[in-house]
């Protein structure tokens, strides 16, 4: 199955999902199913496709069972543009000057980005050819002649100066670039056999520092700055910088300048633009966060208004970006929280009726995490036995230390506050602390992680409750 298609069946995404992720079957279901009606839209007749819209889903579940990650995989899958946004970062509780439409414009720089990766992945050859180009110049630079000055009332009369004065010894200067070509071909093969990696040269690129145009886009001031970008972004030119490297590292940084140079802008804007309008997906973590309890005052008043706002992106609204209009009406939002305080029906009900499939996340049990420890491809033991592996460390993880660790997670969640699938992360790290520090230049070229092993080294941390919260 080809991977990163739109042509996807909902079977194949829910199997696409399940390689990283373990449980949640409900979850995969309906957003396999928003994903798939995306495809059908786009063969739906023109006057048509523009009468369907995404349907968007609410997701509820309490911390670490895999929202955020069932999104971003779920945008992977699929080369869509995904952004995550807390739903409180808009607050006015320390409110720094973004509003709700921010989400929409990092959208579009995230698109901005895919498109402008995959156009220079297409040119990359080229530009490598082009950069090789210019370090043969650098060494081996072609002898350049020395202008000949000339009397300012000779240019002003239009007068030449004399063949000799222009000229100089054809024969010597025909000598020198014959053997300056020599060298060039010489140093050219010896480039592209690798026997100059480690050369030192002076380059000169383009200086990457944001300028003034650019660092207005992020100080909550876009709609402004849209304005200047159009107005200045031209006029106000790169700075060049110099730099000392090897020659690889030069190779690298004049290749990626040079394929910068070669993708058209122009075209990227575009495509980004409707990349963004039609796939994209938009991430709303912590909306519970913004549900007021009804009859109170203060902080909760702030919390309906920011639900007020995000109504009409979601419900489809142009947005304004320093690369043109942007429609929401076909992005697709998913919106989660945990709804431990209050329930989605305290959602504003012109908020619920823009969030139409609910779908409820289960909580993580100790066989959950045992799958989770050795089910998906990026599993946390295959993920330290290879970290480990660098060091000359060869780490095993016996299925009773698997089962145990695996308990003991479950039981901490029980015991303190539950955060699902992060608990493996605080334990795992506790429980190899000590091989991770010690594998460099380490004796041991085995460590088996058994059921004593995992006893040994996490069970009066977790028996002991006050030290747990704490350290767990």
């Amino acid at each position: 199955m080809t991977r990163g298609r739109e042509d996807l069946t909902p079977r194949e995404i829910v199997q696409e999902l399940d390689r990283y992720i373990i449980g949640q079957a409900k979850a995969k279901r309906c957003v396999a199913i928003a994903l798939r009606n995306r495809y059908r839209r786009n063969l739906l007749p023109e006057h048509l496709r523009e009468e369907v819209f995404p349907k968007n889903i609410l997701m509820i579940g309490p911390t670490g069972v895999g929202k955020t990650e069932i999104a971003r995989r779920l945008a992977r899958l699929v080369s869509a543009p995904f952004v995550k946004v807390e739903a409180t970062r808009f607050t006015e509780v320390g409110y720094v000057g973004r509003d709700v439409e921010a989400m929409v414009r990092d959208l579009v720089e995230t698109a901005v980005r895919m498109v402008k990766g995959e156009r220079m992945a297409q040119v990359m050859e080229e530009a490598r050819r082009a950069a090789d180009g210019r370090l043969v110049d650098l060494l081996a630079p072609l002898p350049r002649r020395d202008p000949v000055s000339r009397n300012p009332f000779e240019v002003l009369l239009g007068a030449t100066p004399g063949a000799a004065r222009s000229e100089g010894d054809p024969d010597a200067h025909e000598e020198e670039l014959r053997q300056a070509r020599l060298k060039r071909s010489d140093t050219r093969r010896r480039l592209e056999a690798g026997e100059l990696e480690e050369e030192q040269v002076e380059i000169e690129i383009e200086d990457s520092s944001p300028r003034v145009v650019d660092i207005m886009s992020g100080t909550g001031m876009e709609e402004m700055s849209i304005s200047f970008q159009d107005i200045l972004g031209g006029l106000i030119p790169r700075k060049l910088k110099r730099l000392r490297m090897s020659v690889a590292e030069a190779r690298h940084a004049l290749t990626q300048e040079e394929a910068a140079r070669l993708v058209d802008m122009e075209k990227v804007r575009m495509e980004s633009v409707q990349r963004a309008e039609q796939s994209g997906i938009i991430f709303i973590d912590e909306i519970d966060k913004i549900v007021g309890k009804g009859g109170t005052t203060g902080p909760d008043v702030s919390r309906e208004g920011v639900q007020r706002d995000i109504l009409p992106i979601v419900e489809g609204a142009t947005v304004m970006t320093k690369y043109g209009p942007v429609r929401t009406d076909h992005v697709l939002f998913i919106a989660a929280g945990a709804f431990h305080a209050n329930k989605p029906s305290d959602l504003i009900p012109e908020l619920q009726g823009r969030l139409p499939i609910r779908v409820e996340l289960e909580p993580m049990g100790t066989d959950d995490f045992h799958r989770i420890l050795t089910e998906p491809e990026n599993a946390l033991t295959r993920q330290y036995e290879a970290l480990l592996a660098t060091e000359g460390v060869k780490l095993e993880f016996s299925a009773e230390g698997i089962r145990e660790l695996a308990q003991m997670a479950s039981l901490v969640n029980q015991r303190t506050e539950d955060i699902g699938v992060r608990r493996l992360h605080t334990l795992m790290e506790k429980l190899l602390e000590d091989v991770s520090f010690n594998a460099p230049g380490s004796k041991k070229e085995s460590v088996t992680i058994d059921s004593e092993y995992v006893k040994r080294r996490l069970a009066d941390i977790v028996e002991d409750h006050d030290m747990s919260r704490y350290i767990l």
